[in-house]
């Protein structure tokens, strides 16, 4: 079947390269590419945040964490590696529900928890270099037959193929008239020194983390809901160098090489659906906030599921 994804960030790719292994004829139109997607900005770990529905949420969450371990132990040069964290809560709080299908979990104890906090958990899970992870990505579509024009789309029903996979994400808010769609800006500081353990806090009120990457550790963060901002904002670099100290109090601010802001696209719950537009298939997949990378492979499966049923 010959298929239109349109958008180029973690999300397109992964469904370009899933219909490709399914024998489908793929080509991805996009106004921007790595480096310029959102996707490239991301910090980025395995890590459902900012994301519903929660039970498909986890399901597409598992595939991904499957798919991204593979490729850590078997794949290298794809950018992805395992690294361990904690998470911090100032309150007991329930343990996640993908606790038991993640290479390893446990609960701290109370020594190991960071000052100002009463419970937590490590974990470890994947990080992906998205410097390396995209291009990585885009050349694995390439190897496997996919085709890649540059245009910016302004109407599904004009585009070529039987089904057009929508992975436009905060696009959807002209491209299909979605005003849920919103931007969530996360602002982030590069630092040459590793924490040798990444820490978290995920609540949307305090977000903070400290993500060990092979190159820098990624400080963050921001998450602000309508915001278009594209600048970086001093006021927000001071808040996340205070809220990474409490965690992190070794910290070396002499050591910031850098940082960026990218625009999580926000929804109240992921769009992944299929309808009718013109006389084409569409299926949507955008809206998934925080957890682009963390839900990729597991969306990217349900969408040639859904091809499936019009083959």
């Amino acid at each position: 079947m010959r298929c239109t994804v349109v958008g180029a960030g973690v999300s397109g790719l992964s469904c370009a390269e899933r219909l490709l292994e399914c024998g489908h004829e793929v080509e991805v139109v996009a106004d921007k590419f790595s480096p310029d997607t959102v996707s490239d900005a991301a910090a980025a770990i395995w890590y459902p945040f900012l994301t519903a529905p929660a039970e498909r949420a986890e399901a597409w969450g598992v595939v991904t964490y499957a798919e991204l371990e593979r490729l850590a132990r078997e794949v290298p040069e794809s950018g992805v590696m395992m690294r361990d964290g904690r998470e911090y809560h100032r309150e007991i709080v329930e343990l996640p529900a993908w606790k038991d299908e993640i290479a390893a979990f446990r609960v701290l104890e109370e020594d190991e928890i960071a000052e100002g906090y009463v419970f937590g958990w490590e974990f470890r899970a994947p990080v992906i270099e998205m410097p390396l992870y995209m291009p990585w990505l885009r050349s694995i579509v390439e190897s496997k037959g996919g085709t890649f024009r540059q245009s910016f789309v302004t109407n599904l029903s004009e585009l070529d193929g039987e089904v057009v996979i929508n992975c436009v994400g905060l696009g959807a808010r002209e491209l299909c008239g979605d005003k849920e769609v919103q931007p969530a800006r996360g602002q982030v500081i590069f630092l040459n020194q590793d924490p040798g353990i990444g820490h978290f806090d995920q609540q949307p009120e305090s977000l903070t983390y400290t993500i060990p990457r092979s190159d820098v550790t990624v400080l963050g963060g921001t998450a602000q809901i309508g915001d278009w901002g594209m600048d970086i904002r001093e006021e927000d670099n001071d808040a996340i160098l205070r809220k990474v100290e409490a965690l992190w109090p070794d910290l070396d601010r002499s050591r910031i090489v850098g940082g960026t802001v990218g625009l999580r696209p926000s929804r109240t719950e992921v769009r992944l659906e299929s309808e009718k537009v013109g006389e084409r298939t569409v299926i949507h997949n955008y809206g998934h906030g925080g957890a682009g990378v963390t839900l990729s492979w597991g969306c990217a499966e349900e969408v040639v599921e859904i091809v499936s049923r019009f083959a």
